[in-house]
């Protein structure tokens, strides 16, 4: 057995329904401080690293036909690194808010209620033009 297999199937269960944006937080502020890599994260190097793993994240993608995004997920292999580079980039996000002081549910409800003033319903439904082109 790999020692990934070892590491999984001793996890806690954790879900999206269970788990708290905090949890998050405190999930990469321990890994963080039991390997005194504070030292290193700034929140340039935090952005930077947070950046990377995204374009790990869209590289899965790359060349993929318009509307083939079944078959890229429909892969099992695919799927399972698409989903450890979507935890990467969770964590990162989670860690830069750390580093940064943010609240993550704040700077979110805040954003929300900019992004409905800017994409009313009326104006916005069945488009993707920006909001300055509504």
């Amino acid at each position: 057995m790999t020692k990934l297999a070892d590491i999984e199937r001793t996890l806690t269960v954790m879900n999206d329904s269970e788990t708290t944006l905090q949890d998050v937080k405190n999930t990469i502020a321990q890994f963080t401080a039991e390997r005194d890599w504070q030292q290193f994260h700034s929140a340039k190097n935090v952005a930077v690293a947070l950046v990377s793993e995204a374009a790990e994240l869209m590289a899965h993608f790359r060349w993929s036909e318009q509307d083939h995004d079944a078959e890229v997920l429909g892969d099992a292999q695919s799927l399972r690194e698409i989903r450890f580079e979507v935890a990467d980039v969770l964590l990162l996000l989670a860690e830069f808010a750390n580093v940064t002081g943010i609240d993550m549910a704040l700077a979110v409800q805040e954003k929300m209620a900019i992004n409905a003033e800017r994409y009313s319903v009326e104006k916005s439904r069945g488009t993707a033009r920006k909001y300055d082109r509504l």
